[in-house]
């Protein structure tokens, strides 16, 4: 909604530039715009797509007054780069310095108005499902533990819970609890104004009320089971609550000629637009090692990891450790401040550079641009015995970047592995090109500010 609400205050923003720049005078009045519609719906997508790659439309976004306004100065510099590129490219789009010039200003302070009084009226509880939690125990317990923030809370409320026969410890706070004793469930979620009721129950074989359940589902609510409510509100699957049943019986897990043409398609589409961009930092990069290390020394770095269906390959890298970093006690997880990272090294991981060589992966067939971080055979053995489902991921092929990537700081740990494997598995179930894309553009804000970087 936020996205389609700036979407249109930008396209606005051009033909109110137009009026005030040219004296009341209408767009499609003013000879040196050859396109006005072209030109303003152009200028309408580029901003909100620039401030989608600084992560500004993440509903669990936490970075303060002071990270939004930041973000938002860098989106729109960036929109106004790229932008300028595109007047290039394409003469009939050409705005005028002038106008572009005002646009982008009214533009960014419509933005800033607009963005807090549209989040003071979605923490009002306006725009949020109401939600009725079926159960009172440890896992209804587990929505409050697990999405404790009001940042986490945007998209739903939780109106109560419904304590059931088989609840024997209650572990929510009991002020929340409904008592349906005088009425039955439908009575009770149309007198409050119920969208949606989730099923927590600890025991499931016994004490549901299915009759009262499908009577709400036939009066127009949705009922959903409590992992379907963490994949929704989390964007990840819960390992400690997984099963396996619900797994198969979920949708997702698409497959196909279709899918996968378009999936290679991106890859390719994908890897060229960036290579084409990026080959001044590499090749500045592979000078810098050298400098660095000597003329003798390697640039890139191999590593064998495990691809598509648990096949091995090799994946490449620009080095950013010292040659004989594994030299002594062989696979090592990477630490903050690691003493085998060298100076370039260091600046190449922060910014990610040492990451682009993975496009010859990609173009070569082993990686796709976008899907689970590909590990070393070595850690892929011992995290499968640990972490539940880990060797599922290799049901897609192993991406640059990924889901877990742009939602998870950097993983160097099996805590931090368990974690990410939990969004991993959200990308395999449901990975579309949509997704592919906002993943990508999302990477952007990863790279510029480095988070995760280790």
């Amino acid at each position: 909604m936020l996205a389609i609400l700036e979407f249109c205050i930008c396209v606005a923003a051009v033909f109110v530039a137009v009026y005030v720049r040219f004296d009341g005078t209408q767009i499609t009045d003013v000879d040196s715009i050859n396109s006005p519609i072209a030109t303003s719906m152009l200028f309408g997508l580029v901003m909100p797509t620039t401030m989608m790659a600084m992560g500004l439309y993440q509903s669990r976004f936490r970075g303060g007054i002071l990270g939004v306004f930041l973000r938002s100065v860098i989106g729109f510099v960036s929109g106004a780069a790229i932008l300028a590129l595109l007047y290039y490219v394409i003469p009939p789009l050409y705005l005028g310095r002038g106008v572009f010039g005002l646009a982008i200003i009214i533009a960014f302070f419509m933005v800033g108005t607009i963005r807090p009084m549209f989040f003071y009226y979605v923490d009002k509880d306006v725009l949020k499902i109401r939600v009725l939690v079926l159960g009172a125990g440890e896992k209804a317990s587990s929505i409050a533990q697990r999405l404790r923030r009001r940042v986490d809370r945007r998209g739903f409320r939780v109106v109560g819970y419904v304590k059931l026969a088989t609840d024997t410890t209650v572990t929510v706070d009991t002020a929340n609890i409904v008592d349906l004793e005088k009425g039955s469930l439908l009575d009770f979620v149309i007198a409050n104004q119920i969208d949606e009721i989730v099923v927590a129950a600890d025991e499931r074989r016994a004490g549901l009320p299915l009759e009262e359940l499908l009577e709400c589902k036939l009066h127009g609510l949705d009922v959903i089971d409590l992992l379907s409510f963490f994949e929704r509100e989390q964007g990840k699957l819960p390992l400690d609550i997984l099963r396996p049943d619900w797994l198969i019986y979920s949708d997702g897990f698409e497959r196909g000629a279709f899918r996968d043409i378009t999936k290679r398609l991106f890859d390719i589409v994908a890897s060229l637009f960036i290579l084409a961009i990026t080959w001044p930092f590499m090749l500045l990069a592979a000078l810098a090692i050298m400098l660095e290390d000597g003329f003798k020394a390697p640039i890139l770095y191999r590593q064998i990891r495990t691809g598509y269906l648990g096949e091995p390959f090799e994946v490449l890298k620009f080095r950013s450790m010292s040659t004989n970093a594994e030299q002594e006690g062989g696979a090592q997880w990477a630490t903050k401040n690691d003493s085998r990272v060298t100076k370039v090294g260091e600046i190449s991981r922060r910014t990610r550079i040492d990451e682009l060589p993975q496009i010859l992966n990609v173009l070569k067939g082993d990686m796709s641009f976008v899907g689970p971080r590909p590990e070393r055979p070595h850690f892929v053995s011992q995290l499968s015995e640990t972490i539940p489902y880990y060797r599922e991921r290799h049901a897609v092929k192993p991406g640059i970047t990924g889901w877990a990537q742009v939602c998870y700081p950097y993983g160097a740990s099996m805590k931090d592995s368990i974690q990410k494997q939990e969004f991993d598995l959200y990308y395999i179930k449901n990975h579309t090109i949509f997704l592919d894309m906002l993943i990508l553009c999302q990477t952007a804000e990863v790279v510029l500010f480095g988070k995760g970087a280790r």
